[in-house]
């Protein structure tokens, strides 16, 4: 890798530690450009990785959900996110069929650009919110506390 890219990289890092700076928000920098912080939303906490990853130009964020479906609900799990993937402008969830795991995930990338401040203040805020509408529907469906036509209901 050059020394532009890897520099490019540590710039666009270090903007987003000044995001969450200006918002007060305490985060936890975990190795080269990667970044942790939770925040508390209407109802369930929640836990955002930011990876600013040099080699692909990507900045990376991804909040993983505190659920899983079960095994017998697994098809569920795959409709329900694939019916708020329809729905969301930017970010998706991503959902594992194995494990029923559901994570959010939010990119842009920073290939031949500049990003603003403004850029990751967009991201933190859209991942924010977009987690925080849909976490807590997500965990009453995987517990099976709501049901799946319920669930499309609210979308």
């Amino acid at each position: 890798m050059d020394e532009e890219t890897i520099k490019a990289a540590n710039e666009t890092f270090e903007k987003i530690c000044a995001v969450l700076d200006a918002r007060k928000w305490h985060y936890t920098k975990e190795g080269e450009r990667k970044l942790t912080f939770e925040v508390y939303g209407e109802d369930l906490p929640m836990r955002f990785n930011i990876y600013v990853d040099a080699d692909r130009r990507l900045v990376r964020m991804h909040s993983p959900l505190p659920l899983r479906f079960p095994e017998n609900a697994l098809d569920v799990g795959a409709i329900a996110t694939s019916e708020i993937n329809y729905k969301l402008a930017d970010g998706s969830f991503d959902y594992d069929m194995d494990s029923g795991g559901v994570c959010f995930r939010l990119t842009t990338s920073f290939c031949s650009s500049l990003i603003s401040e403004a850029v990751f203040d967009y991201m933190v805020h859209c991942a924010c919110s977009t987690v925080d509408d849909y976490n807590d529907r997500l965990f009453f469906l995987a517990k099976e506390s709501l049901t799946l036509e319920s669930f499309l209901e609210t979308l």
